[in-house]
Order: C-alpha cells, then sequence, then structure tokens
C-alpha cells in the first residue's frame, strides 16, 4: 500500500509541476497556469464571470457543489489546486468552460 501511495504522490505531483509550468509545446490542451496561479480572491472571480459570461456564472451560482469547489480550489496552494485542475480536465463535459475559466483568470485582478 505504501508503494501506491508514493506512486500516487509522484503521479499528482508530476501533473501538478506539468500544469502550473504550462506547456512549452503546442496541444490541444488549454494553459492551467494562469488559472492555478492567480492571486484573485473568490469575490474578483464570481464578478469577473458575472461580467464575462452571465450565462456561466449563473449556471454556477445554481451549484452549490460548485461553488463550494471555487471556494476551495481559490484556498488551496497552486500544487494542490493543479492537482485539482486536472481531475477537472479530465472531464468531457468540462471542456466547454475552459476558455471562460482562461478568461476570468486573465482579468479577474481588474475586479
Amino acid at each position: 500500500m505504501k508503494l501506491s501511495l508514493t506512486r500516487l504522490a509522484a503521479a499528482v505531483g508530476g501533473a501538478a509541476l506539468a500544469l502550473s509550468a504550462g506547456a512549452g509545446v503546442a496541444s490541444a490542451e488549454p494553459d492551467l497556469g494562469p488559472i492555478i496561479n492567480t492571486t484573485c480572491s473568490y469575490g474578483q472571480v464570481m464578478a469577473a464571470l458575472n461580467a464575462q459570461s452571465p450565462g456561466a456564472a449563473a449556471q454556477l451560482s445554481a451549484s452549490p457543489i460548485a461553488l463550494s469547489y471555487l471556494r476551495q480550489f481559490l484556498a488551496s496552494p497552486p500544487p494542490q489546486r493543479a492537482a485539482m485542475a486536472a481531475q477537472i480536465q479530465a472531464m468531457p463535459q468540462a471542456a466547454p468552460y475552459f476558455g471562460v475559466v482562461q478568461s476570468v483568470a486573465g482579468v479577474c485582478n481588474n475586479y
């Protein structure tokens, strides 16, 4: 069991490093660096989301689980955010929202 936990930790750590560094080569994967390394607060993110995409903001606001996850994400250090982002990125239903999330990450400091 200890070996499995070590492998899991190494895999998550490697994924976190790869995600936080951003891809150096072109890929279909979105650059999660700005999302993972954001300094924005929950309030800033929600204000930016409401300004950038009111429909997405309404969908998010309608889900207590999603709001809780967002709060947890923003309260976490970058390595933990990278792991959380990788989990979300693995969900096909989240793909349509990455553009909005990247847009919000780029402007949330203005709110």
